[in-house]
């Protein structure tokens, strides 16, 4: 492939990841990960509410990793509240599950900035060293979807054990995360999940998961073997050279 045409594809990947970080550092600050509708489980159950009535007992909440707001309802008005994961819940959610989801944006953050100068110096720049060139591009783009989502078993296996995407879910899912906040600091009434769904932030973070997929491709596209893969050619004159021997 001419020159020129695999500068395009390095500053397109180049592009494509700067925006990915700066995507995922909007993404860590904004609390729009997930939205939630609760029911005040107890008003509900005094009154004998169905149907139409349970409007008066359904309040919702969107939270992020550092904050959040929402509404509660229990038959006698809406409630506006908002909350703080540090310190105010700290007792309230798994604290360890939630510092490594954050820490994790961290380390991807970080990768992805550093795979954005690799892609620019490729492009720009003469490499000359096997972390500046092709094969540092692969590692970091390999990290940088490990730390997001396990393709596969294998995958999950030989890279970080600790994904973003599966913690958060886990969270939230696994450990109720919005029954825990909704009932946070509630003595009288019990507040109960009635349905979440994930926000802008979270699909943000799904999209940047496949950007790192796409600069795989783009680094293929401009001529480069993926690590470790040898052509047909290179094996044959490996063969033949043995056989000489």
């Amino acid at each position: 492939m001419p020159s020129q045409q695999k500068k395009i594809i390095f500053c397109m990947a180049g592009v494509l990841s700067f925006a990915c970080a700066l995507g995922v550092v909007t993404a860590l600050g904004t609390p729009l990960w997930i939205k939630a509708t609760i029911l005040c489980k107890t008003g509900a159950l005094l009154v004998n509410a169905s149907g139409q009535e349970l409007d008066k007992f359904m309040g919702e909440m969107q939270y992020g990793l550092f904050h959040g707001e929402g509404v509660r309802q229990c038959g006698l008005g809406a409630r506006p509240f908002r909350f703080s994961f540090f310190p105010d819940l700290l007792k309230a959610i798994p604290v360890s599950i939630h510092v490594n989801v954050i820490l994790f944006s961290a380390i991807l953050i970080v990768l992805t900035m550093v795979g954005t100068a690799f892609f620019m110096y490729n492009a720009f720049g003469k490499p000359f060293e096997t972390l500046h060139g092709p094969l540092g591009l692969y590692l970091l783009s390999f990290i940088s979807v490990a730390l997001w989502l396990p393709a596969t078993r294998h995958q999950a296996q030989g890279s970080c054990g600790c994904l973003v995407m599966i913690l958060f879910a886990s969270e939230v899912k696994i450990h109720h995360l919005s029954e825990k906040i909704a009932n946070y600091k509630e003595g009288t009434y019990v507040y109960k999940t009635q349905s979440e769904k994930y926000t802008t932030s979270f699909w943000v973070v799904f999209i940047c998961f496949f950007v790192h997929f796409l600069n795989g491709l783009l680094i293929r596209l401009a001529g480069f073997q993926f690590p470790f893969a040898k052509s047909k050619d290179a094996e044959t004159t490996n063969v033949a050279a043995d056989l000489m021997y």
